[in-house]
């Protein structure tokens, strides 16, 4: 257990931080108001971190450029001081023992392979879910004290699926496939194919057997300490789109979502 960080940490950033949280990452947003007060700022910086790798490969228009950008990351994750309004209290947290290298290196690993034409097979997308997402949950946990912080690996692999099957569409028109290769090849699809009709029988074929294994990596639902559950409180979200499957709305989120996440919150069930 670690001591909770400073406020000070990101002093004169926070309100950018978190508003660009609630911007681009609005469902992670609503989940950290659950964090302790303590705790709010730096697990926004966390989740605007996140946001920045996969903006690299938004942002690039070739995925050399993405990798330069990550690799600018990496060097601030391993000890190099950047002016950047997410880089320098991200320095701080790092400087503070807070958040580590090892949390935080897998992370940019996993927005590497985003960068590649195609994720291969099934058993590379789940360590890709489990290095990426994952990483993020189990980040934010260690953030929050947990003394087990890879307990919440698994449901923050299944939030990181969850977002590849609702988002499928809007991903296919920027030109980018996050399905395994394997997993379309079955379907007779390549990911070209893919990212040209996301709305194909084989597509939707394919998105429920993903929705699947993102069920698998939740499990059963689990009482959650209430200084914890803003970082298992994702999973609550992913429980409910992946139980949409192919037919999940990408659009903003309905009172319905919200109101779980709120119950889960209050009372710690996830």
């Amino acid at each position: 257990m670690h001591d909770p960080p400073s406020r000070a940490t990101s002093e004169g950033m926070n309100d950018t931080i978190a508003d660009l949280v609630r911007k681009h990452d609005p469902d992670r947003f609503l989940t950290a108001l659950f964090a302790p007060p303590a705790h709010r700022d730096a697990l926004m910086v966390l989740y605007a971190f996140d946001h920045e790798l996969a903006r690299a490969r938004t942002v690039a228009s070739d995925p050399h450029l993405a990798l330069i950008r990550l690799h600018w990351w990496r060097e601030v994750v391993e000890g190099a001081v950047k002016r950047h309004e997410i880089a320098t209290p991200l320095t701080a947290l790092l400087t503070a023992g807070h958040l580590t290298p090892s949390l935080l290196g897998p992370i940019v690993d996993a927005h590497e392979v985003e960068t590649e034409p195609a994720i291969e097979t099934l058993d590379a997308w789940r360590e890709w879910l489990l290095a990426g997402d994952g990483g993020v949950a189990v980040a934010a946990a260690f953030l929050l004290g947990a003394s087990e912080p890879e307990t919440f690996r698994a449901a923050g692999a299944a939030f990181g699926a969850a977002r590849v099957v609702r988002w499928n569409r809007a991903l296919a028109a920027r030109g980018r496939c996050l399905l395994p290769a394997d997993v379309l090849g079955a379907e007779g699809l390549t990911p070209e194919a893919a990212i040209a009709e996301p709305g194909s029988p084989g597509v939707r074929r394919v998105l429920p057997r993903l929705a699947a294994e993102g069920r698998a990596f939740l499990g059963p639902r689990r009482r959650v300490p209430r200084g914890l559950v803003a970082a298992a409180l994702p999973a609550v979200l992913a429980r409910r789109d992946l139980g949409r499957g192919a037919d999940a709305i990408s659009g903003p989120r309905g009172l319905g979502d919200r109101l779980a996440v709120v119950v889960a919150g209050t009372i710690g069930w996830v």
